[in-house]
Formats: C-alpha cells, sequence, structure tokens
C-alpha cells in the first residue's frame, strides 16, 4: 500500500501510534453551515425578487443586448452566492488533503484546499490538550481534540488554509475516537515532556526518551 504524503513526512525512527482522517458528514455539514451561508442566503432572496420585479417591469425588453446586459449584472452581483457556493463544493477537495498522524515523537496534520500544507509539533511544545464538542460533533458521534502550545509559534492553520501567529497549536478534528486520541496525547505529552527535561547524564538504559525505545504505549497492549 503507498504512504500518504503526510505519511512520508515522518521520520524514519518514528512508530506511527494513530492516523485518521475527518468524519465527512461531519466536515461536509460544518462546511455548509458557516458563517458565509445566512450572507448567501439573504443575498439570493434579495436578488432574486429584484430579478423578478424587473423581469416583470420590462418583459418585452428581456431579449437582445439588454437581456444580456441583464444577465451578465446580476451573474456578477451574486458573486458573494457564488464564493459560497463554491467553498462548500471544494470542501470535498479539502477533505482529501486533510489527515491527522500521532507518532510516539509529536503530532502530524495536513491540510489545505489548492495547496498541501504540512505541520508537526512535538509533544514539548504542548502545554495543553483539550476536547470540544459542536453541535453536528454532537449528533453525528464525533469530536476535537484542540491541542495549546505553551508559547507562540508561527502556525499554519490547516483547517483554514492560512498561516498566522497564535497560542492555540493546531486541531485534530471531527474524529469518532476523540476519547481514545485525547487520552493518547495526554499521556505520550506527560510522559515525553518529562523526559525532556529530565537530565540527559542521569538517563538510565532503557529509557523514555527521544534517543531510545518510547515504551509507555506498549504497557497497555
Amino acid at each position: 500500500m503507498n504512504k500518504s504524503d503526510l505519511e512520508l513526512m515522518v521520520g524514519d525512527q518514528e512508530q506511527i501510534l494513530w492516523r485518521g482522517r475527518p468524519d465527512f458528514k461531519c466536515f461536509l455539514l460544518e462546511s455548509i453551515f458557516n458563517s458565509m451561508l445566512p450572507v448567501a442566503v439573504i443575498w439570493a432572496l434579495v436578488d432574486g425578487s429584484m430579478i423578478g420585479t424587473i423581469r416583470m417591469a420590462s418583459a418585452g425588453a428581456m431579449s437582445g443586448g439588454f437581456g444580456l446586459a441583464f444577465l451578465g449584472f446580476f451573474l456578477l452581483h451574486l458573486m458573494p452566492v457564488w464564493l459560497y457556493v463554491g467553498g462548500v463544493l471544494f470542501s470535498i477537495l479539502k477533505y482529501k488533503h486533510t489527515e491527522f498522524i500521532i507518532t510516539d515523537k509529536g503530532v502530524y496534520i495536513s491540510g489545505g484546499m489548492f495547496t498541501y500544507n504540512y505541520e508537526m509539533k512535538p509533544f514539548t511544545d504542548l502545554s495543553h490538550i483539550n476536547i470540544h464538542r459542536g453541535i453536528f460533533d454532537q449528533m453525528l458521534g464525533v469530536g476535537d481534540v484542540i491541542m495549546v502550545c505553551g508559547h507562540t509559534t508561527y502556525n499554519t492553520d490547516t483547517r483554514n488554509g492560512h498561516s498566522n501567529h497564535d497560542h492555540e497549536g493546531f486541531k485534530i478534528y471531527d474524529i469518532p475516537e476523540y476519547q481514545k486520541v485525547f487520552s493518547m496525547l495526554k499521556k505520550l505529552q506527560t510522559d515525553i515532556y518529562a523526559d525532556t527535561m529530565y537530565p540527559n547524564d542521569m538517563r538510565p538504559q532503557d529509557n523514555h526518551g527521544y534517543q531510545t525505545q518510547y515504551r509507555g504505549m506498549d504497557q497497555n497492549r
């Protein structure tokens, strides 16, 4: 089986512990019911009313050049509606680019619509891990795992396809196994962060460090 683009970013010395993608139904619903929906609906209703009124008032003059100009004007004027519809349709492309991987070193996330964005954060960068469940998440039995960094970093927002500076790292979102992933990340973050902070010259041969084999997850098998 061929490796995905995100899996190719994982180092040879890393062990993949979990991988997944968002639930498609939830992903699509959140793409449809976004902040642009009310604007698009109101815009379409207003323009639809204007089109009906103008056609009734000038029924005999809708052919020829006037008809083409009329059509062209409203096609352009409906741009907010086309942008909304295009965003929903292109969400399928965005979904294909979205993948999550957890290794014994950190978290990898890919996303983007027309371009691929890849980001990796080691567990030592994570200070808080939270669960968030919106309306559609609760309806479909999925959830978001939000990872927060302890310092400001340059972050690529893999969900929206743009870059920004913030304290929130990134999200593993719309996944059915949100509780399992939360517990796994919590244990890995605690174990590896503590191990990294431990003095190197005091590490035993069999340790949970980056230069030795991590065995914390094997204890549950």
